[in-house]
C-alpha cells in the first residue's frame, strides 16, 4: 500500500498486485480495484464501467506474466525480459503528473492501451529503474520451500533470496538438518 512517508511506488504496486494474483489467480475484480485504490489509483477509474471484468482479467494475466520476471535471478535475462515488455507494451516515455502524484514517467499507451498493457509497461519501467539504480536485480520470489512470495530487495546488504528473515532462517535450518542427516548416513 502507499506509504505517505515514501510516496507512491510503482514497484511496490507491482509486487503487491503480482503477489495477490499469485495467492489467488482468480482474484475478484473488486479486490483488484481495492488493491489499486490502495496504491493511489482514482476510485472513479475503478468502477465496474471503467474497470470491467475484462479489464480485471487482463490485469490478472499481466500480473502472471510479470511474475515470471519477478522470479528471474539472472540480470541479463531479466533485462531481456524487460526489453521485450517495453517492445510489446510500451511507447515513447512521457512525463505526467496526475491524481496528486508528482511528475513521473509513463511508458504505457495511455487510455487506449488497456489494463494489461498499462500494468506490463509500468511494471517493466519500475523494474528497469530498480535494475539501473542498484546495478542488480532488486526484487525476487522467495526461495524458501513452499513460499514463493514476491519481494523488493532495495535495502543495503547482499542480494536477498528470501522474502523475510523467517523464511531465510527456516531455509538455513532445513539446509543444516539435511547436511547433518547426510553426514550421519555417510
Amino acid at each position: 500500500m502507499v506509504d505517505s512517508r515514501e510516496g507512491f511506488s510503482a514497484a511496490r504496486r507491482l509486487i503487491d498486485l503480482a503477489e495477490a494474483v499469485r495467492v489467488d489467480p482468480e482474484l475478484p475484480r473488486a479486490d483488484l480495484a481495492e488493491l489499486l485504490a490502495g496504491h493511489g489509483e482514482r476510485p472513479a477509474g475503478l468502477t465496474e464501467d471503467a474497470f470491467p471484468e475484462a479489464g480485471a482479467a487482463a490485469l490478472r494475466a499481466a500480473a502472471r506474466r510479470m511474475a515470471v520476471v519477478l522470479g528471474e535471478r539472472d540480470e541479463d535475462r531479466a533485462a531481456e525480459a524487460l526489453n521485450a515488455l517495453f517492445e510489446e507494451h510500451g511507447t515513447r516515455p512521457r512525463l505526467t503528473r496526475h491524481d496528486g502524484h508528482p511528475w513521473h514517467l509513463h511508458v504505457d499507451r495511455g487510455e487506449g492501451g488497456g489494463w494489461g498493457d498499462w500494468f506490463l509497461a509500468s511494471g517493466a519501467l519500475a523494474l528497469a529503474q530498480l535494475l539501473t539504480e542498484y546495478g542488480r536485480i532488486a526484487w525476487g520470489a522467495c526461495a524458501a520451500d513452499g513460499c514463493g512470495r514476491f519481494f523488493l530487495a532495495t535495502g543495503p546488504g547482499s542480494v536477498r533470496r528470501h522474502c523475510s528473515t523467517g523464511c531465510a532462517t527456516r531455509a538455513r535450518v532445513a539446509a543444516h538438518r539435511r547436511r547433518r542427516r547426510g553426514e550421519a548416513e555417510a
